[in-house]
């Protein structure tokens, strides 16, 4: 911990009501993180490393905890509402490079939603009817939040903590039904220790990472908390404990959920399957429902997807409140006070990105982009360890952030085997974010204005 304990944060002046107690922040964190990547990828990431699957979500539980680390020390440090944005800027005093985190945290946002959106279209829906196409459903699935997002849905952390809940209850549905195989004798127990890839050496360890880059979709989540640092009761003190226990317990409850889908479902079934833990739940030999588990994961996949959603539109209007980006992002809703066209904006980009791919490559796309700013955040870290602040705060160990920023590059290289078309979404939406930048700051000059205010931002 720093030792200066001169100045309380919360002294700060702040427009947002402190509201959030740390019981209601760890369940925020949880059900951030909680939603379309178990539900959703746990198949692909069977296909990818084959019965074994357990281990590259041991393996994203761990990275996920280094970057965690950072995150808690930068929050503490700076408890103010704007994320990685803030500390890039902190850090290196680049305003490009600023912009470029921040509209690839909202691409991330996107490319999530989109994912969720072919996950909801997929084996849960076709649980109650399969007359309709599934990129139909998809699209009318965005832009359904998209309307919910115009109306101006003001959900309470009370409210995400009974969402959190139902989550949990599909999850907790899974490992029940696990514990009585297990008891029972059913299950294959061969299957935990198989791999797809029948080389050793380096094809073996491309297949893990490259699983374990795609499973890590299923960790994200945790950063978008650092967003609520202004409208939590005492931050400083508040964030290490949720942080830490929020990752914890998912990552706990991922590698466990993992280790049932292995021992039940043979790992090419997974990997053909949109709704691998449907399959999990028909053949735990218990009489579950199988309908009644769609529901609950498409509540899950609804939930997490709409998050983003919010998160990603209101990201550009913030942008847009910066002069980052064109002022027209930051146009409101007459009455409503919602972001109307950075809703639209964001509604397009993923309503196209649905057409573009399957969870696979969405899902891997958003975990690309995360691991990039994950790898920003970390060295973010140690460059700021020179900037003292008027209050102690959490210090993370320096072979963490380390760690974190090797790790994050390693499973964002082409190390992983990802797909040429992740990096190709990828590069594609980052590139539309930089021609608005352009066409903003050619704009701004041509009326003489400040093109933006983070160049001199502290």
């Amino acid at each position: 911990m720093a030792t200066s304990t001169s100045t309380d944060p919360q002294e700060h002046e702040s427009s947002l009501k402190r509201a959030i107690g740390p019981k209601l922040m760890i369940l925020f964190v949880i059900g951030d993180i909680l939603g379309t990547g178990i539900y959703a990828t746990t198949g692909k990431v069977a296909g990818k490393v084959g019965g074994a699957l357990w281990l590259p979500f041991l393996i994203g539980f761990v990275v996920a905890l280094l970057t965690a680390a950072s995150y808690v020390e930068l929050v503490g440090k700076y408890p103010k509402a704007a994320g990685a944005a803030l500390y890039t800027q902190k850090a290196f005093r680049l305003p490009f490079l600023t912009f470029i985190v921040a509209f690839m945290v909202v691409c991330s946002g996107l490319s999530s939603a989109s994912a969720a959106a072919r996950a909801f279209s997929g084996q849960y829906f076709q649980e109650f009817t399969d007359a309709i196409p599934p990129t139909a459903i998809a699209i009318a699935f965005i832009l359904g939040l998209a309307a919910i997002a115009l109306r101006g849905v003001a959900e309470s952390v009370r409210t995400n903590m009974v969402l959190t809940l139902v989550e949990l209850s599909g999850l907790a549905v899974v490992l029940a039904i696990g514990a009585w195989a297990v008891l029972n004798g059913v299950g294959e127990p061969s299957r935990l220790g198989e791999f797809q890839s029948s080389g050793t050496g380096y094809a073996l360890l491309t297949s893990v990472l490259g699983a374990t880059a795609l499973g890590f979709f299923a960790f994200v989540g945790f950063e978008d908390s650092v967003n609520m640092a202004e409208e939590t009761k005492d931050p400083v003190r508040t964030f290490p404990r949720a942080i830490f226990i929020g990752v914890g317990v998912t990552g706990t409850i991922y590698v466990l959920v993992a280790l049932v889908s292995s021992l039940l479902v043979d790992y090419r079934t997974l990997a053909q399957s949109d709704g691998p833990l449907l399959e999990v739940v028909k053949a735990g030999g218990v009489a579950f429902p199988p309908k009644l588990f769609a529901a609950i994961a498409l509540f899950a996949v609804t939930n997490s997807a709409l998050i983003n959603i919010m998160m990603a539109s209101r990201l550009c209007y913030g942008l847009a409140n910066e002069k980052v980006l064109p002022r027209g992002m930051a146009r409101l809703l007459p009455h409503r006070r919602t972001p109307v066209t950075g809703i639209l904006f964001v509604t397009v980009i993923a309503v196209a990105l649905v057409s573009t791919g399957e969870i696979e490559g969405l899902g891997d796309t958003t975990a690309f982009l995360l691991l990039c700013v994950f790898a920003v955040v970390n060295v973010a870290v140690l460059v700021l360890r020179g900037d003292r602040v008027g209050h102690a705060h959490f210090r993370t160990p320096t072979i963490l952030p380390v760690l974190g920023a090797i790790t994050s590059v390693i499973l964002a290289s082409p190390l992983s085997e990802r797909g040429s078309d992740v990096y190709v979404r990828a590069g594609v939406l980052v590139a539309v974010g930089v021609a608005l930048w352009g066409v903003n700051r050619l704009w701004m000059r041509a009326r003489n204005e400040e093109t933006d205010t983070w160049g001199s931002a502290g």
